[in-house]
This record gives C-alpha cells, sequence and structure tokens, in this order.
C-alpha cells in the first residue's frame, strides 16, 4: 500500500493544543504514516505525540510545515493526490471507491483537515474535497470515518511494534503490559 499523510491546517497554540493533538493521535490510529502541523509552531504539541509513539509503537512520524502550499506542490510533484476533508465536498460513499482504488495501486495520499477558516485557494487545490457529512463537526471525526472507509476496517487490526506498553483487549477491567 502507499503512504497515508495527514496535514493540520492552522493550528494555533492557545486554542488548538488538544483538537490538533487529538487529529494527530486519530491519524496514527486509524494507519495513518505521518502527521503535519501547520500554523503555529508547537514543539510542545509534537513532542507530545511523539511520546505517544515511544511508549505505544508503531513508526507514525510527526513534523511543522511552515509552509503548507509548499507541501502541496510538492505533494503533488511527487505524484500524490490531495485529499482536503470538507462538509462542503462530495459525500464520501460516493468517491471512496475511487479514491480507494488510487491508494491500493500505489497513490500516496495528504488527507487535508483544517482548523480555523480554510483558505479558499485549498478547494481547487485538491484534488478531492470530501464531506463526511454535509453538516458541521469536528474534523477528528470526519479524518476516523474517511481512514477507516478507506481501508475497509483493516486498520483496526494493526499492530503497533516496538512500543513499551500494550493493551490486552478484555471484556471487563483494565490490562495495559510493558513490553521489555
Amino acid at each position: 500500500m502507499s503512504r497515508i499523510v495527514v496535514l493540520r491546517l492552522g493550528h494555533r497554540i492557545i486554542r488548538d493544543q488538544r483538537l490538533t493533538t487529538h487529529v494527530l493521535l486519530t491519524a496514527r490510529a486509524y494507519g495513518a504514516d505521518e502527521g503535519l502541523v501547520a500554523g503555529e509552531r508547537d514543539d510542545e504539541l509534537l513532542n507530545g505525540v511523539r511520546r505517544v509513539v515511544e511508549n505505544w509503537g508503531g513508526e507514525f512520524k510527526v513534523n511543522y510545515v511552515e509552509d503548507w502550499r509548499k507541501v502541496l506542490r510538492d505533494w503533488r510533484e511527487r505524484g500524490g493526490k490531495i485529499i482536503h476533508l470538507t462538509m462542503y465536498g462530495i459525500n464520501l460513499p460516493d468517491i471512496i471507491d475511487e479514491v480507494r482504488s488510487l491508494w491500493r495501486s500505489g497513490r500516496d495520499l495528504l488527507i487535508v483537515v483544517g482548523g480555523k477558516k480554510v483558505p479558499g485557494e485549498l478547494y481547487s487545490i485538491a484534488d478531492y474535497n470530501i464531506a463526511v457529512t454535509n453538516q458541521p463537526h469536528s474534523e477528528v471525526a470526519a479524518l476516523a470515518t474517511f481512514l477507516d472507509w478507506l481501508q475497509e476496517g483493516e486498520e483496526l487490526r494493526r499492530e503497533f511494534k516496538g512500543g513499551k506498553l500494550k493493551i490486552i483487549p478484555q471484556r471487563r477491567g483494565k490490562r495495559v503490559v510493558r513490553i521489555d
């Protein structure tokens, strides 16, 4: 399969730290390979996500990008596809087969989720503007739903190797083991 990278636009330290953290953790848990943050540089946020990867495993990378437009230009030049999750786009069920086919054929996907008001130019830059409902809701919910539909639930069986902690699923209670 090809790579999945999530770009979070418009991060603001004071207002968005928790939400951007949730975007990145959702990206990681649902099978993305990397998370990029554009907006205000927030090393505390990035280091917090890196600690999660260190403790819980996986190969997820997270980085700050100063110029999101350059990221999109470079992505397209390398042959990747740009997907903008927005409530104004084509409904997910109507386009997911096409996007899934591109991804399975080796095309890298850059999934863009907004923070504050998304610049209008993004709608014309993106290869796909995709809506997970045409109603206002959370970018975290849109990202999780999109990644689940893209991978048809396979991401839920993914193993995160190299971590220090692992949850042992059970009906009741919590069981977390330390891996040496």
